[in-house]
């Protein structure tokens, strides 16, 4: 059960965002079904579908964790034409006079060139923000602004169909931050072509994976039916890979406080880390640590006595 002693409930419920629907557009729906603060993990586009995680509660505060999580994508690519917005939304601004590519092993070459820690820069239409103001904005209103590089990782890519010459599936597995529209413009200039991306369907997001995830109607109906706590994954279990401490019950005042801690009332300390998922001696969440010197010290405060 991950429900508060006022009622709200906490943790990370895996939504099937489906096409039409923006990422706040859910995040409006929820918040009125689950009467809760909500929270998304990182933006779909409307005319994407798949896996988008919603804090719930407390669970807002730990959204940027979720958000680094590695991603992967079913995407379709399509050749022969750009378009403003990389994908299949945005207007067509050029046509290739290359010819169709009939060979499918010069696609595979290509695509293991973009495998790996690369480069990628952002398209002009995104929510990214250069002097306050989003990407998009400027491209609306026909700006032009310097869009810098980012680093990023494409741990893999594979053609899951190919119907050339006209189009490919491709399964990736990336890193936060990858525009796969981007990829696929990317893959048309590598052989030597144009592409856009078409359909995108995100199938995980670090734990959550599609085949796992309900959509706005199955939220509805297990929230109607009592039952929401059944499809809310605990921050506990969301944030797993982290080493844990416990905080002893003499520290129970700094604890609630938000004081940081001495070493000699932790336990767990022995492994080395950045930071550490804090438990009290009853077992309740307390929140993420740091460790500093003779102390931890918290960063994101997630206790609660209720």
């Amino acid at each position: 059960m991950r429900k508060r002693a006022d009622g709200n409930f906490c943790g990370i419920v895996n939504i099937h965002k489906e096409k039409g629907f923006t990422s706040h557009d859910v995040i409006n729906v929820v918040r009125r079904i689950t009467k809760c603060k909500a929270g998304h993990t990182g933006t779909l586009d409307p005319n994407a579908t798949g896996v988008l995680p919603v804090c719930l509660g407390r669970a807002t505060k730990i959204a940027d964790y979720i958000m680094a999580y590695d991603k992967e994508y079913i995407a379709q690519v399509i050749f022969g034409s750009s378009t403003n917005t990389q994908d299949i939304t945005g207007e067509v601004i050029a046509v290739s006079d290359a010819l169709p590519i009939q060979d499918i092993s010069i696609i595979e070459d290509s695509l293991r060139d973009l495998t790996g820690d690369i480069t990628q820069i952002p398209p002009k239409f995104s929510a990214i923000k250069v002097g306050g103001k989003k990407l998009y904005e400027y491209a609306r209103n026909g700006v032009d602004v310097e869009i810098k590089a980012r680093n990023i990782t494409i741990h893999h890519i594979s053609i899951v169909q190919a119907n050339l010459p006209g189009s490919i599936t491709i399964k990736v597995g990336c890193s936060k931050g990858t525009y796969i529209r981007t990829l696929c413009a990317d893959l048309g200039e590598k052989i030597g072509n144009l592409a856009h991306m078409g359909d995108l369907v995100r199938t995980k997001s670090g734990r959550f994976s599609l085949k796992d995830s309900i959509n706005l109607e199955q939220l509805e109906k297990y929230t109607n039916e009592g039952k929401l706590s059944d499809v809310i994954m605990p921050i506990e279990v969301a944030l797993a890979h982290m080493p844990k401490i416990e905080i002893s019950k003499r520290a129970e005042k700094w604890l609630i406080n938000g004081n940081k801690i001495p070493n000699y009332f932790v336990k767990g300390l022995e492994v080395i880390a950045d930071e550490y998922l804090a438990f009290d001696a009853s077992g309740s969440l307390a929140g993420i640590y740091t460790h500093i010197d003779d102390f931890i010290k918290p960063k994101v405060m997630l206790y609660t006595r209720g």
